[in-house]
Parts: structure tokens; sequence; C-alpha cells
């Protein structure tokens, strides 16, 4: 029913009875009945889908997607009218009375402008504005963007999109290096074309804000606001304290560490999106931890959920489990253990040695050169130091170390662990200690304790006034491979403790002779600004930057590759995972020359010490024998995560465990690995050598292909390049281009590959999010410059990274991509001008009429499942009527018709009073034939909600049979949440919208006194 009582028009349809409901089982039925129940006292909803016109406060609106809610349908619409023309605004239809425009009713209009430009333009933009079916098979855009087309990376997108999975779920586990960011907007830019990604809210560690929004918009055209310190400061100063942040921007980039603070954590309760990513998911598989409680938050909040990491198990079942649950809480059995069929569903895992990964790389990821592991000879002074945390400390002679605390082995591996580190880490460590039992009260212990670190901070202050065996090889190396004031090479140096970060800085600034501009120092405790300032200049060819000296901040997410294939671990790290990590910062898709690894490793002469040091060494070989086998190194200790691995290593040093034991050779992981490591190795060896499953072009031929123009897959094909549409939007919009805003026009010029454009204040509003240093420093809000083809695009950001008088990272020319904002600009303008509720009338290859119409399958959630375009045909004037074979897009319907962008003429208006008759008659049999026709497409989308349902009852079933089970009702209120979820995803209704009438050639024209060129 309509509101008011107004008749449904006829387009509509119902495609899900009551009968149908009840036959989905007791359990479905009781949740589906009693919601209609409840429904029936408010105010009935609207039957209005994406691309359909509204009227709303006597204005009319092109709905852009609709949405079930508690307080009705949620409408979010653009403006066509007047008034309200450039805005975008949300109704509910308990608040607002919602009028769907009768389709059938559409006016026809005769089009006299030349060459059917506004024909033409109406029909792009339209289309422009109708999401993709739900579960199309084919990638639409996210292989026209700038990343490089990897079949590897479109298999975690089609994985993503699988028709299967009801909701795009997906644990993406690739190894470093294999481009997940790539993936992960990829998968975002077929949602937002599907009309799956209005709201999209993207967590990720502090130190990658400013890079992971840099990538989604230079890749994929997507702009995000990024809500770090500056970012929330913006906020605060445009919203009232009480307003949530989240309501006022769509699409965001925020950190782990700023989400999970009390404030944010009560605003997220009251957000809904669509889809959210958790970059580094790894982090919040402990639901104990605030992570853990954030991501739980999140995941019943989202239709979407794409999760990242390389290592995504601690080897715990039960942490895993909480993970998996995070996508599908019904892929893990009330008891908690993994369906693995479920699990292999939700998770994607690949690495480096991976054939389908190692066929496409190529040059544009260099293998990594054999290790370069340094034995240095100690000087004295690090001798006696060695000698000294060896016989009193680690191996002492009477069996008892000084140390006069708790937990007496461990502290003396801290101290070693300083050494190993630099004399200047030590001396920090002895310090610290000393400064605490010097408060105290000093029995014999604590004083037996006082008189050791006495003499061993004395032998550091010694070393430190002296030469240091690690320091003076990591200046001849650094010297080695040309570091220096006036050289290009950069070099990446890695060590854990703050205190060595900035003494390698002021020893090599000296002895290299560098500036404070070329040797930085990056560590946890600079601001999310500073870290995201020093990451961006050292990716760039202009930044000064030649040594950058950083602690494990820099480890994860982090891109250092572009300047840099040198990478020097100073001191080594007690975890395969972390070194792993490090490494993968230069070793990584788009290092094109072979990167070195480096590791300085003292070779002292205490036969105790020197085996300590030799454990350390094998650690090393054994992180090198698993890259090259497995391409990750997780599997290999079993403890999945950096601290268990640094207990294992200390319990080693400790001669409590056997080293074989504790880091297992490539060939006993393989054969006596757990469940989790054998699924992760199923998993790794099932899609190592994926291809094309679904039956699509090879990637030579997929649509979008870097070549000389991206084409307009999204629309109907009547622009021969994007730049083209935009240029003819241009023109209708401002009624000439030019360049004189006096005359109504705008700053627009245009080459062979570089368009420029004034941008308007509508336009400059959209462009808002993006960060201000970008706007300003490329002047962006001025002069917008678009990179019209892939190739230039392509050139545009290395050009930025390589020139060397670029101030930024982020390109001149921005790529004009299928998802710009500035396409969507145009097309919203041209709607607003051309698009109410009309048809427009056109002459082409046609020997009768023809009603080209578009047919719709949309779900309760208001997402569009299913589509086609008709051809009507009025082989005479009695009315009757003939349909083609619907066509599977726009372009082959307008292609049957003769309405191509080869059109270049007009011959005159036709008239278009006789044809108005034609409309709602083709409508009217469009819908039932497209009702038909759609048939086995919502039989097949209901057989597998069915299947989902059924899965849940089959759990809640379980759960109940095992009440009593330690936790239950959390993990049965997310199945709860996953049941409500089925009834938004059966389709409901038909919606069907005439697009074009085409007429014979000779066909009468059109009275003097209709339309003119404007």
């Amino acid at each position: 029913m309509a509101p008011s009582g107004r008749e449904v028009p006829l387009a509509y349809v119902d495609v899900l009875s009551s009968s149908e409901v009840a036959r989905r089982g007791e359990r479905f039925q009781e949740v589906s009945l009693t919601e209609s129940v409840s429904q029936s006292k408010k105010p009935e909803r609207p039957n209005v889908a994406p691309g359909s016109v509204v009227l709303v406060r006597d204005a009319e609106w092109l709905v852009l997607s609709t949405a079930s809610t508690g307080s009705g349908l949620l409408v979010t619409a653009q403006g066509l009218s007047e008034l309200v023309r450039d805005t975008t605004a949300t109704f509910y239809s308990d608040l607002d009375e919602i009028e769907p425009l009768d389709p059938a009713q559409a006016t026809v209009e005769a089009d006299d402008s030349s060459g059917y430009r506004r024909a033409k333009l109406w029909l792009e933009a339209t289309l422009r504005k109708t999401p993709v079916p739900l579960h199309e098979d084919a990638l639409t855009v996210s292989t026209q963007m700038l990343a490089d087309p990897l079949d590897y990376q479109r298999a975690a997108v089609r994985k993503a999109l699988d028709r299967d999975n009801l909701r795009p779920r997906l644990l993406i586990a690739d190894a470093v290096g294999l481009g997940k960011t790539i993936e992960i907007g990829m998968i975002l830019s077929e949602l937002v074309r599907r009309g799956r990604g209005e709201r999209i809210l993207i967590v990720t560690p502090k130190h990658v804000l400013e890079q992971m929004q840099q990538e989604m918009w230079t890749k994929f055209a997507l702009p995000f606001v990024r809500l770090d310190s500056l970012g929330i400061q913006r906020v605060r100063q445009k919203l009232p304290a009480t307003r949530n942040p989240f309501s006022m921007y769509k699409r965001a980039i925020i950190s782990v560490d700023t989400l999970k603070q009390s404030q944010y954590r009560s605003h997220l309760e009251k957000q809904r999106w669509d889809a959210v990513v958790i970059d580094e998911a790894h982090n919040v598989m402990n639901n104990t931890t605030l992570n853990g409680e954030l991501a739980s938050r999140l995941a019943p909040q989202t239709d979407a959920l794409i999760l990242a990491s390389a290592t995504p198990h601690n080897g715990k079942k039960d942490s895993f489990a909480r993970l998996v649950r995070l996508l599908d809480p019904t892929a893990v059995t009330p008891e908690g253990d993994l369906i693995e069929d479920e699990v292999k569903r939700l998770i994607i895992r690949r690495h480096r040695h991976s054939p389908a990964v190692a066929m496409e790389v190529g040059a544009d990821w260099a293998e990594r050169q054999e290790p370069n592991n340094v034995l240095v000879p100690p000087s004295p002074a690090e001798a006696a130091i060695a000698t000294e945390l060896s016989t009193v400390w680690l191996h002492p002679r009477d069996g008892r170390s000084p140390y006069s605390g708790e937990n007496a082995s461990l502290f003396p591996w801290t101290l070693a662990k300083a050494f190993l580190s630099s004399p200047s880490a030590l001396d920090e460590s002895v310090r610290e200690r000393l400064k605490r039992l010097r408060k105290g009260d000093a029995d014999s212990d604590v004083q037996r304790e006082i008189e050791a670190l006495e003499r061993l901070e004395q032998l550091t202050v010694t070393a430190l006034e002296a030469t240091s065996g690690k320091y003076e090889a990591l200046l001849q190396h650094a010297k080695s491979i040309g570091i220096g004031a006036k050289s290009e090479e950069r070099l990446v140096v890695f060590s854990e403790r703050v205190a060595t970060l900035h003494w390698l800085r002021q020893k090599l600034a000296k002895d290299l002779k560098l500036s404070d501009k070329q040797i930085r120092v990056m560590h946890g405790g600079l601001t999310d600004q500073e870290q995201q300032e020093l990451v961006d200049s050292f990716k760039q060819s202009a930044s000064p930057i030649r040594v950058l000296i950083t602690g494990d901040v820099a480890s994860e997410g982090v891109n250092l590759h572009s300047q840099c294939h040198e990478l020097v671990h100073f001191d080594i790290p007690w975890s395969l995972i972390r070194i792993e990590q490090r490494n993968g910062r230069i070793d990584r898709y788009g290092q094109r020359h072979s990167p070195r690894i480096t590791t300085l490793l003292l070779d002292v002469d205490d036969d105790e010490f020197s085996g300590d040091v030799r454990v350390l060494r094998n650690l090393l070989e054994r992180e090198t024998e698993a890259h090259r086998a497995l391409g990750d190194v997780a599997s290999l200790m079993g403890e999945y995560s950096a601290a268990a691995e640094e207990s294992a290593i200390r319990d080693v040093l400790l001669r409590k465990r056997n080293f074989d034991d504790a880091v297992p050779t490539v060939e006993a992981t393989l054969e006596e690995g757990d469940d989790i490591t054998r699924l992760m190795a199923e998993l790794a060896a099932e899609q190592a050598g994926e291809s094309r499953q679904d039956g699509s072009l090879p990637a030579a031929h997929e649509p979008g292909t870097p070549g000389q123009h991206p084409k307009a897959d999204i629309g109907s094909g009547l622009f021969p390049d994007l730049v083209s549409f935009l240029d003819t939007a241009l023109a209708e919009r401002f009624v000439v281009p030019s360049a004189d805003v006096g005359l109504g026009g705008v700053g627009w010029s245009r080459t062979n590959a570089i368009a420029q454009l004034e941008p308007t204040a509508d336009l400059r509003q959209r462009l808002d999010v993006l960060p201000q240093t970008y706007l300003r420093d490329r002047r962006v809000t001025e002069r917008l410059l678009l990179a019209t083809t892939s190739v230039q695009g392509k050139a545009e950001v290395v050009n930025a990274i390589n020139d060397k008088s670029s101030p930024s990272t982020w390109p001149h020319a921005h790529f004009l991509g299928p998802l710009h904002p500035v396409l969507d600009w145009a097309a919203d303008s041209a709607l607003s001008r051309l698009g109410r509720n009309r048809v427009y009338a056109v002459r082409g290859a046609v020997d009768h009429p023809v009603v080209v119409v578009h047919a719709t399958l949309t779900n309760h959630a208001g997402q569009v499942v299913a589509g086609s375009f008709l051809t009507v045909e009025f082989p005479d004037t009695a009315g009757s009527f003939h349909f083609t074979q619907p066509h599977a897009d726009a372009r082959a319907a307008l292609a049957h018709v003769g309405f191509t962008s080869e059109m270049k003429t007009n011959p005159g208006a036709v008239d278009a009073a006789p044809l108005q008759d034609l409309i709602p008659l083709a409508v009217d049999a469009a819908r039932s034939h497209a009702v038909q026709q759609m048939a086995a497409t919502a039989d097949d989308i209901r057989r597998r909600v069915h299947q989902w349902a059924a899965r849940i009852d089959d759990w809640q079933g379980s759960a109940a049979e095992r009440a009593q089970l330690r936790g239950l009702r959390e993990h049965r209120d997310r199945v709860d949440d996953e049941s409500k979820l089925v009834d938004r995803m059966t389709p409901n209704q038909h919606f069907v919208r005439p697009l074009l009438v085409i007429v014979p050639a000779d066909s009468p024209a059109a009275p003097e006194h209709s339309g003119s060129e404007h």
C-alpha cells in the first residue's frame, strides 16, 4: 500500500507472500509476523526502490538507496527540484510522507539537442546512480582503478562477493607484502557500485591512517575523512560536543586507539554501517580487551565486514574462534569448535611463493637477496660487559644472580637484551633499576644487587666512551651502500629500544655528516601526526631523509619500499613474526630492487654468551627457511604472537627448552602442525592456484585494463570515455564550457590526458573530507586536475613520489576513475536538471516504436538483487506489443535499438504526444514480464536465504541443548542478530522504469513550438 491511501503504482509488486513466509519455518515465521503486527500500527511503508522518483515535502527526489529501520523505511535521495538541487537527504517513512511518482505516468519529451546530448546524458547519469545487482558475478569498477589488476587480488574480491555469502564477510589472511590494502579497496569499490558502500568505517593502527586514506583516494577515488588527532579537532570545531561525529561523515578512517575511547564507543552503538574494515585484526582477537570489545560492537552493526591480518591467529582455538564469530557466529559450534567448511568460506590466504602470486608479481616484486647476517666482534669494553653479564647475571658461578626481586631468572635477560641492542639501552636499564632500588630500604640482597649494577654501570659508561663493534659495523655498511648527505640511497634501521634509536641517530649524524632533516627517528612516543608525516616523507624522492631509525611501531602496515631496498636489524627481535613484519616493510609488492636484509650479531668470546647469541642466529636462519618454503613464519613456532614467541625464545636461553622444540624446522611444522595451522595450510594450498572460477574474461581482456581511456562500463556506454561524459554534463549545467563564470560557465579545459576544472561550491564540499594539507598543497579547491587515462594516472602517482620538487606524495592530477566524486557531482547535476520522471524520445535504427525499460528486483533492505533491460516493441497502432530477449546491461539494450555513442547528429525532434500512451503499456507489460523473468533469480536467492536461516536454526537448536555452556548467551545474542537479517535479505518487490523511447528515423517531427536547444 502507498502512504495516505494512494494507489500503489502498477510498477511495483510484492514477490514474497505471507504463505511463503510461513513455509520458512516456525522460528522465522514468529519473527516476521511479530514484526508485521508491530509495524501495522505505524504509517505504511512506501514501495520505493533505488532509481525511483519520490515526492517529499513538495520537492522531487531521486532515490539512491533504501533500508528498513525501526523508524520506518530510510530513504536516501538526491534532490531534483530547484530548491533542493545538488542536495542529498535522508527521510524516514514514519516521519515524512514519501510519495512514489508512478513511472507509468512518466512524461515523454522529445530530445532536440545536438547528437541527442540530453538523452545520452540523462541515461548515463541515471545508470550511474543505479546499483549493480547485489550478486553480480563480474567485477565492475575495481579493475578500472589505478591498482594493478592482479588475478590473486581479484580472487579475494570474488570471494568476498560470492553469491553463496549473503553478506560480504571475509578475513584477508594474506602474508606480509601481498597488498591487503589494495584488496580492501577493490572490495569496497565493488560494494559502493552495488549500493552497499554508502557508510564505511575503516579501523587501523594510528601510524598508517594517512597511508590508508591516501590509498583509498589515489587508487580507488574513495574519499574518506581521517579522524586522527587533527581530524577529530576539526570535528569538534564543527559539531556540538553532544553530536555524534559519525553522523557527520559517511566514510571515515580512525585508529583503534581513538575508537576505543569511551565517548567514541558510545557513539558507535548508535550507528549502523554498510561496511566495516578492521586492519591488523589480530589485535582484536581477545574480546576481554577494549580492542576485542570494540570489534564485538562493530560486527553486528554492519552488513559487510572485512578483517585483514597476516597473522590471523595465535594458535589458541578459542581466540581464533572469536575472530571467526565476528564474521559469522554460526561458523563456530556452541562448544567453540570450528566448522571447517564454513571457516574456509570466510577466509582467503596466500603468500609470496604461492604459484598464483609468484606467477603474477614478476619484476614488480624483486626476489629478496641472500640474508646478510654479519658477525661482529665486540670492542674490548663490550666484551667486558658480555663477560660480566654471563658470569654474574645470566650464568652466575655461584648459581644465583644478584637480582633481588621476583622472577630472578627473567631480569638478567632484560639486561642482556638491552646490551644486545646497544650500550646506551643497557645504560638506561641499569640506571632505571638503580633509581628504584635506591628509593627503598637496602637489605643485604638489595645491597648486593646495587653493587652488581654499579659495576655493570661503570663498564657501560666505559663502553659508551669507547667504540662499539656493532655500531662500527653499521657505519661501514651504511658507507658501503653509499649513504651520505649528497647520496640518493636510503636505509631503514630497526631497533627495539628507544634509547638505541636516539644513540644511533646522534652518532650516525656526526659520522655520516647528515643534517637533522636527513636522519630521523620514529617510535611509539610520537604523535599520530608525527608518525604519519615521517612515513609519508620517506616515500618521496624529494624527501631529505636518508636514514630512518625506527622502533617496531613501523613494523606493521607501513610501506617503506618506494625509495628504499636496504634494511638493517641493529638488534634482533626474539620473534619470527616481528622479524618477518620488519622485513615486509621493504620486501613487498612494488619493490623493484632486490631487497637486502642485514642483521648485526655480536660474536662474543664467552662460551656461554656466544651460545646464547647462536640461538638468535639460528632464529634468523629459520625465518629465511620459512619465508622461502611457506611464505610466512607464523606457524613455525606455533605461538602466533610476538610476545609468546619472545617468551619461548627466553625459555630456550634459560635452558628450559630445546631450540628445535621451540622453533621447529619447516618439515616438522608441516608434519606436526596443530588443527588451525593445518587449516590455514589447506587454505593456502587450495587458494594458491585459484584462477577464474566465475567464467569471467582473462586479465588481458578485463574491462578497464590500463589503456588509453577508462571505459564507462558502469553506465550506458553512450560516451567514449568518462571525461566525455563530464564534458557533456558541464556543457549542460553551465550552458557553455566557458572559463567566463560571469556568463554562467565554469573554468574547464582538457588535453589528451589532463583535464582542469575550477570546483564549484557544491563540489568543494564533497572534497572537503580529504586532508587539508593535500587540498592546500595541490590547490584542489581552486583548480582540480584530473588524469583522464590510467597511464597518466599512474604516472602522476609515480611523479608525486619521485619528483624532487613535489611537496606531497598525493598526486598532482587525480585519476578520473569510474567512482570519482566529480562524476557523481556531474551526474547529480544532470539529473537535477533533466531527470524529473520523464522519458526522452529519439530516433533510431528501429522499424517501429520501442520502449527501453529497466527492471530490478530488491530485497527488504532496499538492495538491488537482480536486474535486466527489456525492449518493448509496438509494431502497430492498436497497442499490441512484444518483447525481445532481455539484455544483461544497458549497452546491449541500447545497441539493439541502434542508440549508441556513434550517433553524432539529430535530424529533428520527434512528435512526443502520440508516444505518451506507450509508457503505461510498456511499464505494465514489462512489470509482468520481469516478474516471470526474475522468478528463477528470486527463488535462488530465497533458497540461499532459507539455507542461511536453517543453519541459524540448527545452531540455536544445538545451543538450546547445551544451554549450560559458559558464555553461550553472548554467542546466542549474536546469532539472534543474524536471524533478524534473514528477512532483510529476502526479495520483496520489483521496480520497473522506462528509460528511452526510440522511433523510426522517418517518424513525424515535433510541432514547431516544442522545445529548443538551450
